[in-house]
């Protein structure tokens, strides 16, 4: 420290002075940091000024200057009016742009400044409020420079630091001993509290009591002792910092009291806090300790990051008494007045399908379910206990080169907690939970998986179709109930998953084959293509005005044409504001919606019984209207409405038509059969199953004998095929027969059959 410094602590005036920790006064003798030359005066002169002084620029023009007090003051008496916090959010820039001397100190030396602090923050407080009794512990957050998880140096122990990453996993709730109390086993005497000093209890000796004085007698009373939380935290760098082909690293961190479960895994977090190192011992019971140190992270303070995300619950900050929370007030305000002008607007919800994925070229159905899958539904939980998601599943199925793979990305970027995984990379357990064992206590424990991590969020799986049936078979049960229940090594637990699903996946042949149905297209079981909301089919139809277009849209993205500017494009930021204002709101169905959708559920169910046919088709579901209802709230959300329009369900029967058609059409005879997508068959392709079996079946009765000579398959299809008007194969041939074997009546031996 400068000496030119020294002075300006004892001329900092009659009112400074006196309140030092120092005592004395000016001539008081100077106490210095051990193996520093920082004067505890100066800092503590220092800390007093930029406390009782230090003003916010943002508010010059909003207050008075003579009444204003500063902006600490203001938090400090919002703090022993509500007596609720106990602790003082200080912001590092305020700190540096007062004194940017005592933030080189604050910076270096935390343990021994943040003492300081916490003296002279008590000092101020007992002055305001002689009896106000709790401790107020200082957080700092937001330093000037945040450290990348992989630089963490040696040089960085036992300073503060500020990193991003993500929480893995959380520990439970140790307690800490902080102060202990024995009592004496011969005479019952209780001893005074002894401190923990740096993790180690000293026991007394001896009795304290005159007429006792018994030696080694003292048993620890755990009832009167006084215990803190604790909590370690595993931090992982996020995926953007990992450089090329590097793997992830991770950090514990250690939080205490009021930090203990402010982060949840799964959430992107800025952590400031005291890069710390701790020795460990070659064995329990040996003093010897490895030359190697285990390091952590002190925590001093948690916020979440990551602005260009959604945020499901906005208020963070883990106490009320938030410094900055008055100055942000106006600005808040202010943002949802703007978002609430942006809902009015007429065209609102085409600029929002126009502002999602830009740089994508139309597709803008497919867009505007993506839209509702962001803003989701309510989920409804009934008296008798039973639950309907509110969260929308998407599955995208369509040729190679249509951006699913980008629409996908871009989802992932934009939603909250949301993890990106793909089919082959991805296993059973990666995707629901896994048991592993625990480094630090050796226990096993529980490790979310990606379905779980992205809980309230939406989890993006690519390459759908080339996952193993074993990891799909996982999800059943996260798209329908949403929890992931699991009973392995001797851990029985439900976990919750209300996620929602954006699956993408390329038909089996490469290529969509139009002849084929959905489900022949895409080998997915029809109970799992029954769960997902809306199906789309995105196809690569040649088409030469459709293709120039496309063309010129891809080529201007790579220059700037001044002619191709998108107009009236909410930006990243607004979008996500709007998203997630629009999340907290909970649309109820008003009685006309309630009868729009009873109504267009019972025309969609007709279709299927057109007159004049004898098969009947089942064109819906009562999984559609449970779909329909949560499209109908996602639509109201999006105008920042409280009740749901009509006009909101029957965009809803579009959306819903829109990927039906394409989905669920029945290319024999072009109407929409939901049975394709329940059954994996079509009525009519079932109508004609029951036909072809029939005429083998009589046939059989016309040209074999019971128990008489067999009869090649490829005669019986030439026979079937002279009797039949429809197209039949050597594989229906097999099918049938295969049918009227279970049932008892025919013997295939190879390539022959016998009539039994």
């Amino acid at each position: 420290m400068s000496t030119d410094d020294v002075p300006l602590s004892s001329e900092a005036g009659d009112e400074d002075t006196p309140e030092t920790d120092g005592g004395g006064g000016v001539d008081a003798t100077p106490v210095f940091v051990w193996g520093t030359n920082i004067s505890v005066q100066d800092v503590n002169a220092a800390i007093l000024r930029f406390l009782r002084h230090f003003r916010d620029p943002r508010d010059a023009g909003r207050v008075d200057p003579v009444m204003d007090e500063g902006k600490y003051m203001r938090a400090i008496h919002r703090i022993l009016e509500l007596e609720g916090g106990e602790s003082l959010d200080v912001d590092a820039h305020d700190v540096f742009d007062h004194d940017p001397d005592l933030y080189g100190k604050m910076v270096r030396y935390p343990l021994e400044v943040l003492a300081i602090f916490d003296i002279v923050l008590m000092d101020l407080v007992a002055r305001i409020e002689p009896l106000f009794e709790k401790h107020i512990q200082t957080r700092i957050y937001n330093l000037k420079s945040s450290i990348c998880l992989r630089n963490l140096n040696p040089s960085d122990i036992e300073k503060m630091v500020s990193i991003k990453g993500m929480i893995i996993r959380c520990s439970s709730v140790i307690p800490e001993l902080k102060e202990a109390v024995f009592r004496c086993l011969v005479c019952g005497f209780y001893s005074e509290p002894v401190m923990v000093d740096r993790g180690r209890v000293t026991e007394p000796h001896i009795c304290q009591k005159e007429q006792c004085k018994a030696s080694n007698s003292m048993t620890l009373v755990h009832n009167r002792c006084r215990f803190s939380d604790k909590q370690i935290i595993k931090l992982q760098e996020t995926p953007d910092e990992i450089p090329e082909g590097g793997t992830p690293h991770t950090v514990s961190v250690v939080m205490h009291d009021k930090l203990v479960d402010a982060g949840k895994p799964g959430d992107r977090v800025e952590i400031t806090g005291i890069y710390r190192a701790m020795s460990i011992r070659i064995g329990p019971s040996q003093r010897t300790v490895k030359s190697i140190f285990k390091t952590y992270i002190d925590c001093l303070h948690i916020k979440k990051t990551d602005k260009s995300r959604l945020h499901i619950e906005d208020s963070m900050d883990i106490d009320n008494t938030n410094a900055s929370k008055s100055s942000e007030d106006h600005f808040v305000r202010d943002k949802i007045e703007k978002l609430k002008e942006l809902s009015k607007l007429p065209d609102i919800y085409d600029r929002l399908t126009r502002s999602l994925a830009p740089n994508i070229w139309e597709l803008d159905d497919v867009k505007r379910g993506l839209l509702c899958q962001l803003f989701g539904g309510n989920a409804l939980r009934l008296p008798s206990g039973a639950n309907f998601r509110g969260d929308i599943n998407i599955l995208l199925v369509g040729d190679p080169g249509t951006s699913k793979s980008q629409l996908l990305q871009y989802m992932h970027k934009l939603s909250p907690r949301g993890i990106y995984t793909s089919g082959r990379g991805s296993s059973a357990v990666g995707l629901t939970a896994y048991v592993a064992k625990d480094p630090e206590t050796g226990e096993t424990v529980l490790e979310s998986g990606a379905l779980v991590l992205s809980d309230k969020g939406v989890c993006c799986i690519d390459e759908f179709d080339k996952m193993s049936d074993n990891a799909r078979s996982m999800l059943h049960e996260v798209m329908e109930q949403q929890t992931v229940s699991i009973a392995k090594a001797g851990i029985i637990a439900s976990l919750n998953a209300r996620t929602s699903v954006l699956a993408c996946a390329n038909p089996s042949e490469s290529r969509y084959n139009p002849r084929l149905s959905v489900i022949d297209n895409i080998h997915l079981p029809p109970t799992l293509m029954s769960r997902f909301d809306l199906i789309y089919l995105i196809l690569d139809k040649a088409d030469e005005q459709t293709d120039r277009r496309l063309a010129k849209h891809i080529v201007s993205l790579h220059f700037e044409n001044p002619e191709v500017v998108e107009h009236q494009v909410l930006d990243l930021p607004t979008l996500v504001a709007y998203i997630s204002y629009a999340r907290n709101i909970q649309p109820q169905l008003s009685d006309e919606a309630a009868e729009e959708l009873t109504r267009g559920y019972v025309e969609m169910r007709k279709r299927g019984n057109s007159p004049g046919s004898r098969k009947k088709v089942i064109t819906a579901t009562a999984r559609q209207i449970e779909s329909l209802i949560r499209l109908s709230e996602a639509l109201a959300r999006m105008r920042f409405s409280e009740e749901v329009g009509v006009g909101d369900v029957r965009e809803a029967f579009r959306l819903l038509e829109v990927a039906m058609q394409q989905s669920a059409t029945d290319h024999a005879t072009g109407t929409i059969d939901m049975d394709l997508i329940m059954t994996g068959v079509s009525a009519s392709e079932r109508q004609r199953r029951d036909n072809l079996v029939a005429a083998v079946r009589n046939l059989m009765m016309e040209k074999m004998q019971i128990g008489g000579p067999s009869m090649r398959m490829t005669e019986l299809l030439e026979e079937v095929r002279k009797q039949s008007s429809m197209e039949v194969h050597l594989h229906d041939i097999r099918v049938a027969l295969g049918t009227l074997m279970s049932e008892g009546s025919a013997l295939i031996h190879g390539e022959s059959v016998k009539r039994t």
